[in-house]
């Protein structure tokens, strides 16, 4: 039974990365193929992705060999599967009518397919050096459709910024990898993971060096790769790239750093230097993320932003040790934000059509003080419900209070054009039940992923606390910000932090400055989609 999950596993990645055997030349002649071959393994990839998960709920963890591929395949692992081989499925078959007509078409579908194949092999790799090689295969990949239109000198300027980064990226992996196999002597996760638990902190011998050292390099490439401040500023620039781009890799592809955190719990609750190092790195891409995001007039370059910030989200709760809370994070993120990209054509017409009352003149200060003692108390008493202590799960609980903080934003708007009861009690209504369902999610992933992920606590300090006082000071910072900036009528303050937090602070433009001493750019390149330079790549 075992081998037939591991095949199944096997499946649908190896039917997406056999379009590698497809020359972009006949691709681009056979649009129409190409789409059929490209969304038949895609379907063919869930499919079995759901097969294997079925299967692994009567078997429990599968660890196996399979045509010389390591399978390491638990509660984690059957996760991100299906969820990446689902919206994989949706944005290869939502590109089929997005570039429809495009001479680039069928290349596209190609590399389209092959990124999604690289990302199913990462989340199912049972050793560290597969697991770096798909890594590395999902950047180089991805590479290929951030430079799907050359000719734009944005594009080109965006996607060496990302190759790049995704280099570091991997040295940092690399460096990882080389010393947890010093010390652990061994690379197979299953080995890794068992050894790691026999382990107690602190330790005093010399592998206890190399762990040290596993850890911080682990944080810089999950940094890296999930475009954590200040390593952010190719993200909102690829929105050159085709929109099916944008879907994969707001949704998929930039939560791998978050994956490999995760994936690899066992090694980082050992290191509590490094988790409290990526809490750091977290929160203030977090603050960042949201701050740039409120300021932006283009949707696409908003819902980057608000990734960047959904990404510090994540890489906070992983350095507080809320593993499984990360995970519903990203199935959270991933699912709406792939959507988000692929409806984010109809908003303007939306917004175009829909009416909004005019607000109340003269709102009372204490509206926002009394929305805000609600909805603290709506989240007190959810977490309590639901048996959790700021003691046991302080980054769930963080969350639960940043989640409280919109929902204070949400009360707050109740009230913006009306004061009557009905209204209150639907805005008091609809925030509770964001409440209930936020912290159940919690409790449903924590149980299923309680084999996959590190059960002992990661130590905290003094730091921690601090930490988590300071993150949600900042928010409740971002809550005033929203309330008291209605625009032109804002004092000159408000106004000019206005425009440093639209231009990311100018991050994105200094990154570029460095970029053109390392690798200038020399102008155009011929299009792949030009018959002059049809060949393959």
């Amino acid at each position: 039974m075992h081998t037939l999950i591991a095949l199944l596993v096997v499946l649908g990645p190896s039917l997406m990365l056999a379009l590698l055997f497809i020359s972009n030349h006949w691709a681009d002649r056979h649009p129409q193929t190409m789409n059929r071959i490209g969304g038949t393994a895609a379907i063919a990839a869930l499919t079995a992705s759901l097969f294997a998960v079925s299967g692994y709920l009567y078997t429990g963890r599968v660890d196996q060999n399979i045509a010389g591929l390591d399978i390491y395949f638990d509660s984690l692992s059957a996760t991100m599967l299906v969820l990446v081989a689902a919206i994989g499925t949706i944005v290869i078959r939502y590109a089929r009518n997005y570039l429809d007509g495009d001479p680039g078409h069928g290349h596209f579908q190609k590399w389209l397919g092959i990124t999604v194949g690289s990302v199913l092999i990462l989340v199912v790799s049972g050793n560290l050096i597969q697991f770096t090689l798909a890594w590395m295969a999902t950047s180089l990949s991805l590479h290929r459709l951030l430079l799907f239109y050359p000719e734009r000198p944005a594009a080109r300027i965006a996607a060496h910024k990302k190759f790049v980064i995704s280099r570091l990226g991997d040295i940092s992996l690399i460096a990882a990898m080389f010393a947890i196999y010093q010390a652990f002597g061994s690379l197979h996760f299953s080995e890794i993971f068992a050894a790691a638990d026999a382990y107690r902190w602190p330790y005093a011998d010399e592998s206890g060096t190399y762990l040290t050292w596993a850890g911080f390099a682990l944080v810089l490439g999950a940094a890296l790769k999930s475009a954590q401040f200040p390593f952010h500023s190719w993200l909102p620039e690829v929105m050159e790239t085709p929109t099916p781009v944008s879907a994969l890799m707001h949704a998929g592809i930039i939560n791998a750093g978050g994956f490999l955190i995760v994936r690899m719990s066992h090694v980082m609750v050992l290191t509590p230097a490094a988790l409290n190092l990526l809490a750091v790195i977290g929160a203030v891409t977090a603050l960042f993320g949201a701050l740039a995001m409120l300021t932006q007039t283009n949707i696409k370059k908003s819902l980057a932003f608000s990734t960047i910030g959904q990404m510090g989200f994540m890489m906070l709760q992983c350095g507080l040790g809320a593993f499984s809370s990360a995970i519903l994070h990203i199935v959270a993120h991933g699912l709406y934000k792939a959507h988000a990209f692929l409806s984010s054509g109809s908003i303007v017409d939306i917004a175009k059509s829909s009416w909004t009352p005019a607000p109340r003149a003269g709102r009372h200060p204490g509206e926002l003080l009394l929305a805000f003692f609600a909805a603290s108390l709506l989240t007190y008493f959810c977490a309590l419900g639901f048996g959790l202590s700021l003691a046991e799960e302080p980054g769930i609980i963080v969350l639960g209070a940043i989640l409280q903080i919109a929902l204070t934003y949400l009360l707050w708007n109740a009230l913006e054009t009306d004061t009557d009861l009905t209204q209150i009690l639907r805005g008091i209504g609809l925030a509770a039940g964001a409440g209930v369902a936020y912290f159940s999610l919690q409790i449903l992933f924590m149980h299923l992923l309680n084999d996959a992920i590190a059960t002992v606590a990661p130590a905290r300090g003094v730091f921690s606390w601090l930490l988590l006082a300071t993150v949600l000071a900042c928010f409740i910072w971002v809550l005033m910000l929203q309330v008291q900036f209605p625009g032109p009528a804002a004092n000159r303050v408000w106004q000019a932090a206005y425009v440093h937090f639209y231009n990311g602070f100018y991050i994105s433009s200094l990154a570029n400055r460095l970029l053109q001493r390392i690798w200038p750019d020399r102008g155009s390149q011929p299009s792949m989609r030009s018959p002059s330079a049809r060949q393959d790549h």
